[in-house]
């Protein structure tokens, strides 16, 4: 190219262009100079990125902002920790509530089970205090009967005796006093009176002796035990006995007897002549309508 070519080509040249052909250099030194001043200020680096990642998209592919040791920015490390341990906290509160309604579950049980013991309880103590009572007021009876029979004399007391069952004797003749005891003992059959002596040496409870004088008043109810035993008085030893007594003394004795053992006063009754029997059932109504309306009735069934 000639110098005149070059001249031509330089007068062609508009004013913008040469400008751009100065300014370029300057424009991209003041560029290179501000990426590596961002790129060497932490702060300044910190703060463009933190722009960038406020913007969609641009935040996916630019890093966290990091302080000047190579670490990240404190209020985010904060911010991380922070919703670290809500969800540990969270996790930990789900844990004690699960925990929570097990135990009032286990609570609930617990109270039902206690609930139900203690009505068992109340229930015994309940069933306890009435048999308590009952055998209180079985035994107030006997030792009623007893006194009844002490006040007799002992020439007619021992035959009646005599007409239990060694059991029933021996309950009656347990709740006398010795001295009474004796004196009947020595008016009946030697036989019985041994046998009665016998079973009385013997370390029995008073509930016990209840017990076995009820068995036997069972046992000898069956029908097909109809045997008397020996130490029993024969029906016309019974009525020549009643017989002699005075009549209210004898209602009063079989009202007594009705309590333990009515078969007994009902067999008493049958073997008495009618106006004997008469007699007594009067005094016998005066002192227990109840009971002596209910061994007429027994009387009219057996008759």
């Amino acid at each position: 190219m000639t110098v005149s070519d070059m001249e031509m080509e330089k007068q062609g040249y508009s004013g913008f262009e040469r400008l751009m052909f100065f300014m370029t250099p300057i424009l991209f030194t003041i560029v290179l100079l501000g990426a590596l001043y961002i790129l060497f200020n932490t702060e300044t680096r910190n703060q463009m990125l933190e722009i960038g990642n406020s913007i969609p998209y641009l935040k996916d592919v630019l890093p966290d902002p990091k302080t000047a040791d190579g670490k990240a920015n404190d209020d985010q490390l904060k911010s991380a920790n922070m919703s670290r341990k809500i969800d540990e906290l969270q996790a930990q509160l789900q844990e004690k509530e699960a925990e929570l309604a097990q135990t009032n579950q286990t609570k609930a049980t617990q109270e039902q089970e206690l609930k139900s013991m203690q009505d068992q309880i109340d229930s015994l103590k309940s069933s306890n205090e009435e048999k308590a009572a009952d055998d209180a007021a079985y035994q107030a009876k006997i030792q009623e009967l007893a006194s009844m029979y002490s006040k007799i004399t002992p020439s007619k007391a021992a035959p009646i005796l005599q007409s239990m069952t060694m059991d029933e004797m021996v309950l009656v003749l347990d709740s006398m006093r010795p001295d009474d005891r004796v004196r009947i003992l020595e008016k009946m059959n030697p036989q019985t009176a041994a046998d009665a002596t016998m079973a009385l040496k013997d370390t029995v409870t008073a509930k016990d002796r209840q017990i076995a004088a009820l068995q036997a008043e069972l046992k000898k109810a069956k029908p097909t035990e109809t045997k008397q035993p020996s130490s029993q008085l024969s029906s016309n030893q019974l009525s020549a006995t009643f017989a002699a007594m005075d009549a209210k003394s004898a209602g009063e004795l079989l009202i007594k007897m009705a309590d333990i053992s009515p078969s007994k006063v009902i067999r008493i009754l049958n073997t008495v002549d009618d106006k004997t029997r008469s007699g007594i059932l009067a005094e016998m109504s005066g002192i227990n309508q109840t009971i002596t309306a209910q061994l007429m009735s027994k009387l009219m069934a057996g008759s």
